[in-house]
């Protein structure tokens, strides 16, 4: 077996014995897809791990980056190499709710009304600059995100299994945006920085434009599904049987707990997120071949799954404090069980 991939951000814990049987199968399954992405991505495995994380826990993901550093790419990579229904949205300042989650159509044969699906009826949904749509379009995913269902006319309507929202935004252009209220960020598991390329790896980049390379074309590129549904399954019920003690539970809620007493946090850490960070810390640990949770598979998770859930005071943000400095402090003072 390959070894494990580079965890999203933070330190990453040390391997132990693999599983067996079909949780062997199905991890190999997961590891493959860094292989087949890297055909058309160069250079961001920490966010294809936070990915794969983000499938194993039923999670989504809001992957932040500069234009150009192969965010949407990245996603449409994951999708071509699992075989999984997916689709696109991009998210304009005119696009309406019932464009994301579906309507009610006049069916003027039947003179009925019949429900039209939207793109959210898939199994990995791209939702394209996410912040550049209003609230009120926004919230449309709130339900799909959280109950797996979406409700038209008073009928709830299921979603397909596996879901997940892979939602991609610019930090550094505000004008014609909308923030994403704290209420829809905790709904993201996951929140990804993707960075720019090495200076290596973008020299790979142009180099494979030269050489032919179309990012439009995924299938010319040779990527191929490696894994699917049932890798899924058996992968997800291999990481609900994780061990978890409980000097690891209790070291998580300390961590989450510190966010909220640090001075330059107006708002912390939520029982929820502290249930966020055990639940990718198991999936880290299993990834890694163990079949129990270690302080370090909490430290590995720590930024990607607490970074968004942490409000700054404004006095801090002038002094260029940020989420991922605050939570880095707290991973230093927070004592570590043994």
């Amino acid at each position: 077996m390959s070894a494990p991939p580079p965890a999203p951000t933070g330190t990453t814990g040390t391997a132990g014995p693999a599983g067996v049987g079909t949780h062997d199968a199905a991890r190999a399954a997961l590891e493959a897809l860094r292989s087949e992405i890297a055909k058309a991505v160069v250079g961001q495995d920490p966010a294809v791990t936070g990915l794969v994380v983000a499938l194993l826990c039923r999670g989504h993901v809001l992957l932040e980056g500069v234009p150009g550093v192969a965010k949407t790419l990245l996603v449409r990579a994951l999708a071509a190499s699992l075989e999984l229904d997916t689709k696109r949205v991009q998210f304009t300042p005119d696009l309406m709710p019932s464009d994301v989650t579906g309507s009610l159509v006049y069916d003027a044969r039947t003179t009925e009304f019949s429900f039209q699906p939207g793109p959210v009826f898939t199994n990995l949904l791209l939702a394209d600059e996410v912040n550049r749509t209003p609230p009120k379009t926004q919230s449309s995913l709130l339900e799909a995100m959280e109950e797996r269902q979406v409700t038209v006319d008073g009928t709830p309507r299921p979603l397909p299994d596996p879901f997940l929202v892979a939602a991609t935004q610019n930090p550094v252009e505000y004008e014609g945006t909308y923030p994403l209220p704290e209420a829809q960020l905790d709904r993201f598991l996951l929140k990804l920085t993707v960075p720019l390329p090495t200076r290596e790896d973008e020299v790979a980049v142009l180099t494979r434009h030269a050489d032919g390379f179309d990012p439009r074309d995924l299938k010319a590129a040779g990527i191929r599904p490696v894994a699917g549904p049932a890798d899924l399954e058996a992968a997800r019920a291999a990481v609900a049987g994780t061990a978890v003690s409980p000097e690891i539970a209790g070291y998580v809620v300390d961590i989450c707990r510190a966010t909220r007493d640090s001075p330059s946090v107006s708002l912390g850490v939520s029982p929820r997120g502290a249930t966020a960070l055990l639940s990718t810390a198991r999936a880290w640990a299993w990834l890694t071949g163990r079949d129990y949770v270690t302080p370090d598979d909490v430290k590995a998770l720590a930024l990607p799954t607490l970074r968004h859930r942490i409000q700054l005071r404004p006095e801090a943000q002038m002094e260029a404090v940020t989420p991922d400095s605050v939570i880095t402090a707290v991973l230093a003072q927070v004592p570590v069980p043994r």
